[in-house]
């Protein structure tokens, strides 16, 4: 049912409103107050519109941020549709913060067990065969908890996708002569941390990529302009940004990185290392917090994702976990990618407790937070966590976030 609006605008105030479009045009563009801030909006049949720009812009009245700290900016998944993360919008980690590389001046060097060291410039990059694929980047960090009031971009906005653009690496390992003894690579950014990760060979020759191109663009900054490691469905850190080295061997590096930080704890006072896929998971967008829902037909909404690959299914329980129902998945399904999917339900105007869990094709179905206390301990890490998150859907039709205890 279409809500009422009482909000009438005054017809001086559009006459107004249409009088500074007018004046605007004829005085070559002079900026005129925001109509969405002010409240003055035209009637749009009476004011000549925008002229063609060279950039396009999103609506006045479309407002989505990146929640932002100091180390990232998370991307705000209940405010997105479909599966692709607009650029700007796509979820950002760095160690050191952004660099500034003249592309002009950008060089990548592979060397070590291989016939033929080389530079690469990103001329030289763009001369092999192009490859495009869709596919999602995650932190493997990307879990928070701990109150009511939490949004799908605050719990785990730390995962985003694009169409990503670049040369595959396997074909650079042609090119330089790349050992068929060689087991590991090191992959080096550019950055100021000069951030490094080990990576097994067999990744690289299997679909690892050096991409230059996101959504059809010259990659953003954040991402790693002008070039970056792309490694499908593997934990964001290793996806090296702003990349001017590998380093081909047969041992892996154990670099700072990936021996004090990227490892976890689990149980018997052991570290688990090079954790590599990133696990099955899902979230509900809709409805989450702070939206609130009316008595009636609801179509619950979502992402799910594996790094392991494909979303098999995703189910639904609009009763705690107690009764589960599937899914419709939209196409396109894709390997190591988002995918967007819907369940309609009828919510009769009592609590209620909705959550969702994934389920990839090697079978792997995503956990309760209790399932990954058991198996990894109450001190483990804060990485790699993807528990089946619940919302609460109060009689007023408020939706929270239900938090749990990881100790």
């Amino acid at each position: 049912m279409e809500e009422k609006n009482d909000k009438k605008i005054p017809r001086r105030a559009m006459l107004k409103a249409a009088a500074l479009s007018a004046t605007t045009a004829l005085m070559g563009g002079v900026k005129v107050p925001d109509p969405v801030k002010t409240g003055v909006i035209p009637d749009p049949t009476k004011v000549q519109g925008a002229v063609p720009g060279k950039l396009g812009t999103r609506s006045p009245f479309e407002q989505p941020i990146k929640k932002a700290s100091e180390i990232s900016g998370r991307t705000p998944l209940q405010d997105l549709y479909g599966i692709i993360t607009p650029s700007d919008l796509h979820f950002e980690r760095s160690h050191a913060g952004v660099p500034l590389i003249d592309p002009q001046k950008y060089e990548l060097l592979i060397h070590g067990m291989v016939e033929r060291p080389t530079i690469f410039t990103l001329k030289d990059l763009k001369r092999f065969p192009a490859l495009s694929r869709i596919a999602f980047i995650e932190c493997s960090g990307n879990f928070r908890t701990g109150k009511e009031t939490m949004t799908p971009q605050e719990i785990c906005g730390l995962t985003s996708q694009s169409e990503w653009t670049g040369v595959m690496l396997s074909t650079l390992f042609r090119e330089v002569g790349a050992s068929p003894k060689a087991t590991w690579f090191l992959a080096e950014g550019s950055d100021a941390a000069v951030m490094t990760r080990s990576i097994p060979m067999e990744k690289g020759w299997k679909d690892a990529m050096i991409a230059y191109a996101q959504n059809g663009e010259a990659i953003r900054p954040e991402q790693g302009y002008p070039a970056r490691l792309f490694l499908p469905g593997w934990e964001g850190n290793m996806n090296i940004k702003w990349i001017r080295r590998i380093e081909v061997s047969d041992q892996p590096f154990m670099t700072r990185e990936e021996t004090s930080k990227y490892t976890e704890t689990i149980k018997d006072h052991k570290i688990r290392q090079f954790s590599f896929d990133m696990d099955a998971r899902s979230i509900i967008t809709y409805p989450s917090y702070p939206q609130e829902v009316e008595k009636g037909w609801i179509e619950i909404r979502g992402i799910a994702w594996s790094g392991r690959g494909k979303i098999e299914r995703v189910e639904i329980s609009t009763d705690g976990g107690k009764h589960w129902n599937n899914a419709v998945l939209q196409e396109p399904v894709l390997d190591k990618a988002h995918t967007f999917f819907r369940h309609l339900w009828r919510w009769d105007g009592n609590p209620a407790e909705i959550m969702s869990r994934a389920v990839d094709d090697t079978g792997y179905r995503q956990p309760f937070m209790k399932q990954l206390i058991d198996a990894r301990g109450s001190d483990m890490g804060g990485y790699h966590l993807n528990p089946v998150t619940a919302w609460l859907i109060e009689r007023d039709g408020k939706v929270l976030f239900k938090p749990e205890k990881r100790k």
